[in-house]
């Protein structure tokens, strides 16, 4: 018997798409509550505290079933990461507001984290240390005069605190004496350390500055754990993590004249498992491909990956909305997910003639280009993120709204969510699409939920709430995403 053919073989069944619950919620915003942006640059931690990161291997082998659990963490510690400085040479006030932060590689039971604002890049570390409670104080504090004396001697038994510290009122000493009272004091105790507990420290390790005449729009981590680079509008730099003196510029798009320059750089990522190999947007929607290998400046491209207009589709807000505001490679590293204001691109590594795959975000704005160009919003910066399985990736909108997209052969799914308590609130039933099969993740265009002027449940959208940032968790089905001073946390 002849085997089939392959079109004569039954299409896999679509997978169903993730149903998403809340999980969390930091920073909540009241009714009616102003929400204003103070960029304290401030990086806050937090830390997984639900079973299924804390149980023991004992405890995971009893268990003949998963218990399904949503993912829940708790804070941990926050930090000052920058300071508002002002550059006297060039009159100019630089802010503490951080543009990214990238976690490093872990060691000791120790984080590393990597912040910039727009002109310095800091490198920190953040670990657990003992700090001892101690008790069982001479001083009696309790009955302290205003001159800082006491007025008698006893032996004070008050609640420790960290380093010996004390809950009490503490003394007012000249010259930070410590006060004896009148024939001092009838018998002496060593304190006691009543108990040890674990406080998270922050420490900066390297300070990386005076490397960029642009404000720095990304940095990377290269899966070397050694290096990382630190991008701007015209420049790539690449560092040593233990050397804070020197850099290595090696891409230069700066043209010998200013006014020839038409295109800037956007953002910068390392190749998740190839060292010598990172990838680059700029403005008019390329992404470039170089190879650290080939010379010390890399200004010529291995690759080049674009999307080039049909003819006579050109119009005066084609090359801004078609700037690319994040690039992400898959884990897998065979695919870079790319940001521009109105769509998602997937792109294949391997086919660099235009990309696999492109989903619209928010179609249904395209005949209001004319009003957020007006009002700036045609120029913010939307995220992107891919599951760690590579499946689907995600990317926000306006009025707190993200989208979730399958990207494999034969998924169909686009799910729009609201930032919110209930994020299916705003979930409306797509309409009936052709059925499409992706073999190898063939060029297509994904459409979901589209509504000219308004979103996919005829709302109007709200520009001054939009949600930019957000993080696919790298083994579960579980997203954070930042709107407004609110961090919501949802999984499936």
């Amino acid at each position: 018997m002849d085997p089939k053919s392959p079109d004569d073989r039954p299409e896999a069944a679509a997978p169903q798409p993730l149903e998403w619950r809340f999980a969390q919620v930091f920073g909540e915003r009241g009714a009616g509550e102003d929400v204003q942006e103070d960029r304290g640059g401030r990086v806050v931690l937090f830390e997984r505290t639900d079973a299924r990161g804390n149980a023991s291997r004992t405890e995971l082998e009893r268990q003949d079933y998963s218990v399904p659990r949503h993912p829940e963490f708790r804070y941990k510690t926050e930090f000052q990461s920058h300071e508002p400085e002002f550059d006297y040479l060039k009159s100019l006030e630089i802010e503490e507001k951080i543009n990214k932060i990238k976690w490093g590689q872990t060691a000791n039971n120790a984080l590393f984290i990597l912040s910039t604002n727009d002109k310095t890049i800091k490198y920190w570390k953040v670990q657990d240390k003992k700090v001892k409670r101690i008790s069982v104080m001479n001083l009696d504090t309790s009955q302290s005069a205003d001159n800082g004396t006491t007025s008698s001697s006893s032996t004070s038994s008050s609640r420790g605190l960290p380093n010996g510290g004390s809950s009490e009122k503490s003394y007012n000493c000249a010259n930070n004496d410590l006060p004896f009272p009148p024939g001092g004091y009838a018998s002496l105790r060593l304190p006691v350390v009543t108990g040890q507990e674990l406080n998270p420290v922050a420490r900066c390790r390297r300070v990386y500055a005076h490397a960029h005449d642009y404000h720095i729009n990304s940095i990377s981590n290269n899966s070397d754990g050694e290096t990382f680079i630190s991008a701007d509008d015209l420049r790539i730099n690449l560092w040593n993590l233990e050397i804070n003196s020197q850099s290595f510029n090696i891409v230069d798009v700066k043209p010998a004249n200013m006014e020839d320059l038409t295109e800037v750089i956007t953002c910068a990522e390392f190749h998740p498992t190839h060292c010598n190999t990172l990838a680059y947007s700029s403005s008019k929607g390329a992404i470039r491909l170089i190879d650290l290998r080939q010379s010390a400046l890399c200004d010529n491209h291995s690759k080049l990956f674009e999307e080039h207009e049909a003819p006579g589709s050109k119009s005066f807000f084609t090359e801004i909305i078609a700037s690319v505001s994040d690039i992400k490679f898959a884990r897998d590293g065979r695919h870079i997910l790319s940001r521009d204001y109105m769509t998602l691109k997937l792109w294949d590594l391997n086919m660099d003639s235009g990309p696999v795959a492109t989903f619209q975000v928010h179609e249904h704005l395209r005949p209001k280009l004319c009003d957020l160009y007006e009002n700036d919003s045609i120029f913010d910066k939307f995220e992107c993120c891919l599951s760690g399985d590579g499946h689907r990736l995600a990317t926000g909108s306006y009025s707190n709204l993200f989208r979730v997209f399958g990207c494999t052969p034969g998924n169909t799914e686009a799910t729009t969510l609201e930032a919110s308590r209930n994020p299916m609130r705003r979930q409306v039933a797509n309409p009936t699409r052709p059925t499409r099969t992706l073999t190898s993740l063939t060029r297509a265009v994904r459409r979901g939920g589209e509504n000219a002027g308004a979103d996919g449940n005829g709302n109007s959208n709200d520009f001054s709430t939009k949600l930019l940032h957000l993080a696919w968790h790298p083994t579960e089905d579980s997203i954070a995403c930042a709107a407004g001073n609110s961090l919501y946390m949802y999984y499936a």
